[in-house]
């Protein structure tokens, strides 16, 4: 516990020198995110551009919840001190804080897998009462069939998530039932924090043919010490994250441009600053091709012996090889 109000006290330190220097009468919007890892950095980043772009005269402060949900708990408590004119919370754990705690005033959440399983809105056609947001429900069928198609002799699928996530017990039931419903053995671990995500991988690596990866922010903290372990015992590994995978070698990478998104989350903003009711917008998911970004790594599947299909390669909108980046 000693730790956890250390760190916070940090946080909003840090968050006080943001806003320091703005005036007493200055409007503020906070902004919490439940770790730092490429996907939610993104989202950040897309969220102050689209804000400074649109509305400049707003403040912002800044927190980070370190993967600890007692921590995104005192965050909102802070936001809600400080009578924040707008609070946004970034992945599911935060923005559920932020909703527990924040009534009076509009919540946005960013890149929540499933919003209604999360409790925040009743249903995806419409916002909550002073609640609504972006989605970033994951395909995870499409993810697993490139899984396959870039090892067509995977009989046993791992998948290693954070059981106090409630976006990754979402994810999870899906891949399980994939897995049923194409004879595939299903094998899983749970951890309840990122430096136990390396220990997990170890305990399966033996008994899966690949690891699948969903969107679940304590594994993704730790995704390098994953990709290095998967790369020793020739796992491949597929996950919902292109941002993570420019940097971190694994195979491939199917997922949403999450900085796209973070705009997309700053528009909304704007809206519901601007006096559109929370309840009149209907939680966002992007369906269009350019919010999708699929990464893959050649290099990463010449270490792991495998061979890519040309047609696979030309589907690829970043591909990584020979130690260069390329994007088309």
């Amino acid at each position: 516990m000693r730790r956890t109000l250390h760190a916070l006290t940090l946080i909003l330190c840090v968050g006080a020198l943001f806003t320091s220097c703005a005036p007493k009468s200055a409007k503020l919007i906070g902004i919490a995110k439940f770790v730092s890892h490429p996907a939610l950095d993104a989202i950040e980043k897309g969220i102050e551009d689209e804000l400074s772009d649109s509305k400049p005269d707003y403040k912002i402060d800044l927190q980070n919840a370190n993967a600890d949900m007692n921590t995104a708990a005192q965050i909102a408590q802070h936001f809600k001190q400080e009578k924040v004119a707008l609070a946004v919370g970034i992945a599911t754990p935060t923005a559920q804080a932020l909703a527990n705690q924040i009534k009076d005033r509009p919540v946005i959440y960013a890149a929540v897998t499933d919003p209604v399983a999360a409790g925040l809105v009743a249903n995806m056609d419409k916002g909550g009462a002073n609640i609504t947001g972006t989605s970033d429900m994951t395909p995870v069928r499409e993810q697993l069939d490139l899984l396959r198609s870039l090892k067509p002799s995977v009989k046993r699928i791992g998948n290693i998530y954070a059981s106090g996530e409630a976006n990754s017990v979402v994810i999870a039931s899906i891949v399980k039932a994939y897995c049923q419903e194409n004879g595939l053995e299903y094998v899983e671990t749970t951890i309840t924090n990122s430096s136990e995500a390396r220990q997990a991988l170890l305990s399966i690596a033996d008994r899966i043919d690949a690891l699948y990866l969903g969107n679940d922010n304590t594994v993704f903290s730790a995704l390098s010490g994953i990709a290095d372990v998967a790369l020793e015992k020739k796992i491949p590994v597929v996950t919902a994250d292109p941002s993570s995978a420019e940097t971190i070698p694994v195979l491939a990478a199917l997922g949403y441009d999450y900085y796209r998104m973070g705009v997309a989350t700053g528009k909304i903003i704007v809206r519901v600053l601007n006096g559109e009711k929370t309840e009149n917008i209907p939680a966002f998911l992007p369906k269009e091709s350019q919010d999708m970004s699929f990464v893959l790594n050649l290099d990463t599947a010449k270490q792991l012996g495998l061979t890519v299909d040309q047609s696979v390669i030309d589907k690829a909108k970043v591909v990584i090889s020979d130690g260069q980046l390329t994007r088309k």
